[in-house]
């Protein structure tokens, strides 16, 4: 069960911001660090489990087993990059109905043909708008609850142009999504402008350092009309860096004592897993056992 309903969470002023996770462990921490939401990066998936650029080698199966993952650890709504979902709309369905019955609270859906691209890389292709547009009105058709919502998100700024990408956007929010999702716009004028066209339907925004929309802060965001920000493979990057540096420091030094100010202990880690609650609970148990036996 999550703690509030992500729907209406949308519905207020204030953008909810989702850091990206992609197993068990960093949404632990996202969620012990306070977030209302998890956003599960089809790109961070890649990255960790793959150790390969985000250019459509996940399977539907592999995210699928890591969201059952998360799910089991953490409480709070996850919305997942579904990419493509993963073939035509009867894959869509399936795709849905998978996610879904996993834990999954909100489903993004893209207009790329497959296989699909990160969408702040180059060299990306669409599918018709007719044929994202019968993706969207499957997915909806196949959701057990209202409260999975549907994310449509469109490529066509890079392909097409910035009025094409609105008017497929527009097409996508009539036939159901609820919330939509511009990818990469690549100036506050620009983002100011998509907020304009579609102040009724919620928005999402995408921050990715280095990418080509601009960083702002979710206060700035919020201001602007967006009422979801994801930072989808901000910390699989900050964890690649410091690794990075550790590993440096581990091979021309020998020892990880330069580094012990710089990560947690083997006590600390067993702490922020539960490990004394997860003990407690055995030892209930066990007692119950006993007195049972007796």
């Amino acid at each position: 069960m999550t703690q509030f309903s992500l729907h209406e969470r949308l519905g207020q002023k204030k953008a909810l911001l989702a850091p990206g996770a992609y197993d068990a462990l960093s949404a632990l921490l996202v969620e012990q660090a306070g977030f209302e939401a998890i956003y599960m990066s089809g790109a961070s998936i890649s990255y960790t489990q793959l150790g390969r650029p985000d250019i459509g080698l996940v399977s539907s199966t592999q995210v699928a087993d890591i969201i059952g993952r998360v799910r089991d650890r953490v409480k709070i709504p996850l919305i997942v990059d579904a990419d493509t979902g993963f073939g035509n709309a009867l894959n869509v369905q399936h795709t849905l109905r998978l996610f879904e019955r996993m834990g999954a609270n909100a489903l993004q859906l893209e207009d790329q043909t497959a296989p699909k691209r990160c969408g702040h890389l180059a060299g990306k292709e669409l599918v018709s708008t007719s044929e994202m547009v019968g993706k969207i009105k499957a997915a909806v058709d196949a959701r057990c609850t209202e409260q999975t919502l549907i994310i449509a998100r469109t490529d066509a700024i890079a392909v097409e142009g910035f009025e094409p990408a609105l008017e497929r956007a527009e097409h996508y929010r009539q036939a159901g999504a609820d919330i939509l999702f511009v990818e990469a716009p690549q100036a506050i004028d620009q983002m100011q402008a998509i907020c304009q066209a579609f102040p009724d339907t919620p928005l999402l925004a995408n921050m990715v350092e280095g990418g080509r929309t601009p960083l702002l802060t979710a206060d700035q965001l919020s201001d602007m009309g967006y009422r979801l920000v994801i930072a989808p493979g901000s910390m699989v990057r900050v964890h690649a860096f410091i690794a990075q540096q550790f590993l440096q420091s581990l091979k021309a030094n020998g020892t990880t004592a330069l580094f012990r100010d710089r990560m947690l202990d083997f006590k600390q880690i067993n702490e922020l897993l539960g490990l004394p609650d997860l003990m407690d609970q055995g030892a209930h148990y066990e007692m119950r056992g006993q007195e049972a036996a007796e």
